[in-house]
């Protein structure tokens, strides 16, 4: 069942039904159900297997399941509520042993912590910091490489360096495209569209229309809700095949995300400045700029 969960989580189904492994003995597995569940938008789902995990005697599984939830909570707007979860994941690793594929261990653990904070920095509008703990991360697997180019690009972005973000982030796709995991090269195609896009050359912005249309279409037939939403408002206005039905799908997408999340986390989304939850309100594009709310984990 491992097996078919790691295919699910970080390979090529992320659209696989996995609700029977939520009851399944073994921690990990259940974890692995539990970032399956988050990819497809089922948060509150999620949510109910990783609060009990948080407290799971293996520290690795321990710490994975407190960063996976600031991860929602992040995909959600609520950077502040993840910076504790991800603090606390820092806190419970002490060794940095790798050796597993997919970095389900104590270095990929604590590589995962410390992404989670500098995008909760990023988040919070701290760049500095958010540069200083991703100048403290150690990788090994190619998941924990393909997360740091995500961060890395977005706090290019964040600081105006749009030029600067396409490097890490076309290295973060290149590494997920080689491991077919496919929704990491989603996300991936995404944040290089994003940065392309905003980067603004000619060339460049037809590929990042390309590739986020592209990622676009392929997860709307996967499912992937959290991928969905922030995938049309890039292209709102820019793509002439999609730009007519961008916000709707947007709309769509963010109010199936919000109705699958546990209550606390649908109003702190409604709240957040990151989240255009305008969108459930009416069919204007929200005041937020669409370019800079794509941070997905």
């Amino acid at each position: 069942m491992e097996e078919e969960l790691r295919r699910a989580a970080f390979g090529d189904s992320p659209d696989r039904d996995v609700w029977s492994a939520l009851t399944a003995a073994s921690p990990r597995v259940r974890w692995l159900a539990a970032v399956v569940l988050g990819g497809q938008g089922h948060y509150a789902a999620a949510a109910t297997v990783l609060d009990a995990l948080r407290h799971d005697p293996d520290p690795v599984i321990a710490s994975l399941s407190l960063s996976t939830r600031a991860s929602h909570h992040r995909q959600l707007g609520a950077h502040h509520l993840a910076r504790g979860l991800d603090g606390l994941a820092l806190a419970r690793v002490q060794t940095a042993d790798g050796g597993d594929p997919d970095g389900i261990d104590a270095l990929g653990a604590r590589t995962d912590a410390l992404l989670g904070l500098a995008a909760d920095s990023l988040g919070a509008g701290r760049l500095g910091e958010a540069r200083r703990l991703l100048a403290r991360v150690e990788t090994e697997s190619w998941r924990s490489e393909v997360r740091r180019g995500w961060v890395t690009a977005e706090v290019e972005l964040a600081s105006g360096q749009a030029h600067a973000a396409v490097a890490p982030a076309e290295q973060a796709y290149g590494v997920a495209t080689s491991r077919k995991a496919l929704r990491h090269e989603l996300k991936s195609a995404l944040v290089l569209g994003a940065a392309l896009v905003v980067w603004g050359t000619p060339d460049g912005s037809t590929r990042g229309v390309e590739l986020v249309e592209c990622e676009l279409n392929h997860s709307v037939t996967k499912g992937l809700h959290p991928l969905i939403w922030p995938s049309a408002l890039v292209l709102v206005g820019r793509a002439t095949t999609v730009g007519a039905v961008a916000i709707n799908r947007a709309t769509e997408a963010l109010s199936c995300v919000l109705r699958r999340a546990d209550p606390v986390s649908r109003q702190v989304a409604l709240d957040s400045p990151w989240v255009p939850s305008g969108l459930l309100r009416s069919g204007e594009p929200p005041n937020a700029d669409p370019q800079t709310n794509f941070l997905t984990d």
